[in-house]
């Protein structure tokens, strides 16, 4: 008690200094861009909420364990990692009780906000009634969802198979389609990332998350990338490769393509216009399926739809989808046509937590929030409002190369050379770990580490983004 006493004063005496600033209700938003030029550090927006007191291990003791106990593979961010013990909507809160805008997500994951009541209920009703059985009896939390999850799907892919992750709904993705085709070859594209597993490692493609592990059957095209790519904007000649692909790359046939509609992990992508369409004829001449990957684009993420490939005007054979399916519970499903889904009848097919009552009953309460709250119209308008803000934070700042993405999954890709577009590597750490000291927790990725993933909760406002931006010029004004 004496620890967390100290841990509490060395916090009131860091506000009483004048730090408080960085946490206090924002009064106005030109105060604070005005501000930026007279060095005012920016003013978090109120919010009227105070975690519980945390009593458990400290920072150092967790990275002690962490060391000790699991894989030397996991890393963290920021120079002196932040200890995250409590979660509220679009914030988060450290072992001091220190809030901080959370404007990544869990990794595009909890878009209905942290322990949003009404998910939290659904999890702890039925955890009381039901923790676990298996699918070989009947329940209705799995039909009831599913029924639900069908029904915000176009055409006719309402069946339903539920997995634990996105890994493993692309698996059976991939596998269901090279049944049903009779084909192995699968089509994915350069930059993307699809999984870790066996079959999702062959389909993503950056040697940073690729093992030196037999990967066969799959063709990577080149990528639509309206930035860093060959033909800039012009999908239609990007998809010129996935012919070329067909034609000397495979017997003419093939099982599938996949692709996010924006790429996660490679950095907020989003595909040329026109690429998709003309990507999907061509394949499907060739006999093959068209997967979409929403595991980080899906449930109302990219605001102007529900689903990131409906911006394409496009509708796949199969889609794959986990993180905000659940808002963090472990939950991923493959939605599919019932022709397709009969493949899996040759066979056994069996999964035992996929379809688990207490994540199934998780993700139906996430559908109701996002309905309820209209969390997709705000993803759309707080995401345009915070697109707006950083194109023009790209006109004051020439390390800023480029602003993209759709709704509230946004990525601004930092250089040291807008003509070379050299990746601004070392730079976008010291903004990041600044961001952080501000209050704002921001992700990274891309092939060259040099791109901003921001995907915070759905429930996000405009006093946020306002925030988030002001913190960031702040922090580059500072390099």
């Amino acid at each position: 008690m004496q620890r967390i006493a100290a841990r509490q004063k060395s916090w009131e005496f860091r506000q009483f200094l004048g730090l408080r600033r960085l946490y206090s209700p924002a009064q106005n938003t030109s105060a604070c861009l005005s501000g930026n030029d007279a060095g005012i550090i920016p003013a978090m927006p109120a919010f009227d909420y105070t975690p519980p007191p945390y009593t458990g291990p400290d920072a150092e003791e967790i990275m002690r364990k962490r060391r000790e106990f699991l894989s030397p593979s996991m890393f963290c961010f920021y120079k002196k990692p932040v200890n995250v013990v409590h979660g509220k909507m679009q914030y988060l809160f450290d072992d001091n009780g220190r809030r901080y805008l959370d404007a990544f997500g869990g990794i595009a994951t909890v878009n209905c906000g942290h322990c949003h009541p009404d998910v939290v209920r659904a999890i702890v009703d039925q955890t009381k009634s039901l923790q676990h059985s298996t699918i070989l009896y009947l329940n209705h939390a799995i039909a009831d969802f599913a029924e639900a999850l069908a029904s915000k799907l176009p055409g006719d892919l309402k069946v339903v198979f539920f997995t634990n992750s996105g890994t493993e709904a692309n698996e059976l993705a991939m596998m269901m389609a090279r049944l049903y085709t009779g084909c192995h070859d699968i089509i994915s594209l350069r930059n993307a990332y699809h999984g870790n597993a066996a079959g999702t490692m062959a389909a993503t493609a950056q040697c940073n998350w690729k093992f030196n592990v037999v990967q066969s059957g799959v063709h990577h095209a080149l990528n639509p990338d309206p930035y860093r790519g060959l033909f800039g904007a012009d999908g239609e000649k990007y998809a010129h490769d996935i012919q070329d692909l067909i034609h000397f790359g495979t017997s003419g046939h093939v099982a599938a393509f996949i692709s996010e509609a924006i790429q996660g992990v490679g950095g907020i992508v989003e595909l040329a216009p026109g690429y998709l369409p003309a990507v999907y004829n061509s394949i499907r001449e060739a006999g093959g399926l068209c997967i979409a990957d929403e595991v980080q684009s899906g449930f109302a993420r990219v605001g102007s739809h529900f689903w990131g490939f409906e911006a394409h005007g496009v509708i796949p054979d199969i889609v794959t989808m986990a993180k905000g399916i659940g808002n963090g519970i472990p939950l991923g499903a493959v939605v599919t046509t019932p022709e397709v889904a009969e493949v899996l009848t040759r066979r056994c097919y069996f999964n035992t937590f996929g379809g688990n009552p207490v994540c199934t009953a998780a993700g139906h309460a996430v559908l109701k929030v996002i309905e309820k709250e209209n969390l997709q119209e705000n993803a759309h308008i707080v995401g345009s409002y915070l697109k707006k803000r950083l194109s023009d934070l790209k006109s004051k700042h020439e390390i800023i190369g480029d602003v993209r993405g759709r709704g509230l999954m946004l990525g601004v890709e930092l250089v040291t050379d807008r003509q070379l577009k050299t990746p601004a590597k070392v730079e976008i750490l010291q903004v990041m770990d600044q961001m952080k000291d501000m209050g704002v927790l921001v992700g990274k990725g891309g092939f060259y580490g040099n791109v901003f993933r921001i995907t915070p909760p759905l429930c996000f406002t405009k006093e946020d983004a306002d925030f988030l931006v002001d913190v960031m010029d702040y922090a580059m004004t500072k390099l």
